[in-house]
Parts: structure tokens; sequence; C-alpha cells
């Protein structure tokens, strides 16, 4: 399992950000293997974590179309500045039953 790790410095969300973000959330989940996808915003810190089973996943969806116009939009508009860390998980425990299986 893979997690991508998206930060960002957010420049300013609109309702066409809220729009797009939920609608990149579904596409990942329903049609590209995404396990899990959550953000989290703090201030003008955005954090969005998401699981996926083999780096061949996260390739299909980082070409996807969609995809690639909301990050081009994010670029243009939704923030100053972004970072993105693939990593494999080689351990995992919890207590959750929210948690990955």
């Amino acid at each position: 399992m893979f997690v991508v790790i998206f930060r960002a410095k957010i420049a300013a969300l609109d309702e066409q950000y809220k729009i797009m973000a939920e609608r990149m959330r579904q596409l990942a989940l329903a049609e590209f293997g995404c396990l899990s996808f959550e953000s989290y915003c703090e201030g003008d810190n955005e954090v969005a974590l998401s699981y996926w089973p083999d780096e061949e996943a996260i390739g299909a969806w980082r070409q996807h179309p969609e995809h690639l116009e909301a990050q081009a939009l994010g670029k243009q508009k939704w923030y100053d500045s972004y970072a993105i860390e693939i990593a494999q998980v080689s351990r995992r425990y919890s207590s959750h039953s929210w948690a990955i299986n």
C-alpha cells in the first residue's frame, strides 16, 4: 500500500474548488482503486492523504484528464505552493474502526 501526501499553502478557495475537490475524491475512490482519501485545512494550510494499492494506480490517477484540469486550476488560482510525497506503507497499527483495511 502507498500513501500520497499532498501539502499546500492556500491562496484562495472558492465554490469551484469545493465542487472539484469532491469530484476528485469520488473519482479516485470509484475509478482508480484509491482505498481512502481525506483532507484537512488549518489556517492557510491544506493536507490531503490518499492511500493506494500500488504505484500504477497512482500514475493512472495522476494522468486522468479531470485530475490534470484540477492540477492546473490549483496552480493557477487555489494554491500559492504545494508539495507531494509518495511513500510505501510498510507497517500499520490501528485500534479504530475507520482505519484502512
